[in-house]
């Protein structure tokens, strides 16, 4: 990747400009996704249904809500990546890794400039400016190994079974609603009986400590616990890991197979 760290730089460039190719707002139109979403569960929850009852509901809410956007786009777009750009890996010889990675390193970016307007957002609401704030890198440096481990993985599993872009669309509904975004663990219904299925949902769910870390810093302003920190390090690099293992494993027949 050092070697080829021009390539990379110019393929990342390429996907913003493709991105935002003919839009009036550009990266801007990545902050409506979330504002909308963000405004319509506020007002279901807390308005009309009342289900909640959280002080600063909107920030509670989008605080979750940027991680998952970041999560789910990132996966969604980098799945048929290899597909989009078969005549590159036919023609050219280069890391083909460079290529989903290009597609997570696109969506970090806009991932990054959504934290860098909701931070003083936050700062604002609560009144102050609290240090775990500076903790937000060490959170935001094993979700990319996260997301950029299974992006690898669904890129080069979409080549040889052209099924996983359309199933992976299809299971991010349902784990997005198994992900504590609208709620902490502790308050979903029937938790606090079952000390087991609050554990599956927080431990079991890998993108759940982390949404959960990045709102605990910047909406309550305070550190995630050890545990956070000892799980999403060992959940990013391991993801990474098997993505990599598995994207090398499987990208010998790209060329003959695209």
């Amino acid at each position: 990747m050092l070697r080829y760290r021009f390539l990379f730089e110019q393929m990342v460039r390429r996907e913003l400009r493709q991105k935002y190719k003919g839009s009036l707002l550009g990266v801007l139109w990545y902050f409506v996704n979330p504002i909308v979403l963000m405004g319509a569960y506020a007002l279901v929850f807390s308005v009309l249904l009342r289900v909640v009852d959280i002080p600063d509901y909107p920030l509670f809410l989008i605080a979750g809500l940027v991680v998952w956007v970041f999560f789910s786009q990132s996966l969604v777009n980098a799945a048929p990546s290899l597909v989009i750009n078969a005549p590159l890996v036919r023609k050219v010889r280069f890391p083909r890794e460079t290529i989903p990675a290009a597609t997570v390193t696109v969506q970090l970016a806009t991932f990054l400039v959504m934290l860098a307007v909701l931070l003083p957002a936050a700062v604002i609401v609560r009144g102050s400016l609290e240090a775990p704030l500076l903790l937000l890198p060490i959170i935001v440096g094993p979700l990319f190994c996260l997301v950029l481990g299974l992006s690898l993985a669904v890129s080069v599993l979409h080549v040889h079974f052209r099924d996983v872009e359309p199933v992976l669309a299809t299971a991010l509904l349902p784990w997005f609603f198994l992900t504590p975004i609208f709620l902490r663990v502790d308050d979903l219904p029937g938790v606090a009986d079952r000390a087991w299925l609050g554990d599956l949902l927080e431990w079991g769910n890998p993108i759940a400590p982390f949404v959960d870390s990045v709102r605990t810093v910047i909406y309550f302003g305070a550190a995630p616990s050890l545990g956070h920190f000892v799980y999403i390090t060992l959940v990013g690099l391991g993801a990474l890991a098997a993505g990599l293992a598995i994207f090398r494993r499987m990208q010998r027949d790209l060329a003959v197979i695209l």
